[in-house]
């Protein structure tokens, strides 16, 4: 996709999103950013027009600055000297590199933490599971799309290894757009709550070995999803 220069038309709602109580604005900014760029609201490869957003965000520009650096490290967007900050548009290749990386982090995440997860981890993770269950119930796709996001950090949390929860956490930022358009282009959203109930269900009976196969295919499911958002020529397609 080639970089515009044209105004982002925003996320209608993000405008109205306050920080939480006590939240840092740069931090807030950053979590708008995120949000924005994986409804497209900031579409791949645009560049950033850092004052029109800082207007439509009601922010200075200072915080706005620091939030693109905090989407840089992640992997979302790309700075650049003299052009600022440009929207990362990944090419398919490394969309599925990093899926199948992710797919195994997660499956030993989930194995690791079906032997080691506390039992009030368990019930965490349980409670995520209805909560999720209720955006669905509502079509909320973003909400949905958050909280099982909160489910799978939640488990390789649980796993109690730091280099993983680390190293997770750094893949699963770079796919944050990603994983949003799978999850919005799902038309058989009911196979993905299935799925997620078998999820809890190996995890509740600390089925390590059941649990690691069902999320390394559920992650593989991901990938078919994003996978028809390219176009032949190796670009992301409109729509």
């Amino acid at each position: 996709m080639s970089e515009q220069d044209t105004a982002q038309t925003l996320d209608p709602s993000a405008d109205e999103r306050a920080p939480a109580p006590g939240e840092p604005l740069t931090k807030s900014v950053a979590n708008r950013l995120r949000d924005m760029i994986a409804q497209d609201a900031l579409p791949a490869g645009q560049r950033v027009r850092e004052r029109a957003l800082a207007e439509q965000l009601q922010v200075s520009r200072t915080p706005l600055r620091e939030a693109l650096k905090v989407l840089a490290t992640e992997g979302l967007v790309a700075l650049y000297p003299n052009r600022g900050a440009v929207v990362a548009d990944p090419d398919p290749g490394e969309v599925r590199d990093l899926l199948q990386l992710l797919g195994v982090l997660e499956a030993l995440g989930g194995e690791l933490a079906c032997a080691r997860a506390s039992e009030r981890e368990l019930g965490e993770i349980a409670a995520l599971h209805y909560e999720m269950l209720a955006a669905y119930a509502r079509k909320d796709r973003l909400t949905y799309f958050k909280v099982n996001q909160k489910i799978h950090k939640a488990i390789v949390a649980a796993s109690g290894n730091e280099s993983l929860i680390e190293t997770h956490q750094r893949i699963n930022a770079r796919l944050y757009r990603v994983r949003y358009r799978s999850n919005s282009r799902n038309t058989k959203w009911n196979i993905a709550i299935e799925e997620h109930e078998n999820i809890l269900a190996a995890l509740q009976a600390r089925d390590g070995a059941a649990l690691s196969d069902i999320l390394r295919n559920h992650l593989g499911s991901t990938w078919a999803n994003v996978s028809e958002t390219f176009d032949d020529g190796g670009t992301e397609a409109s729509g």
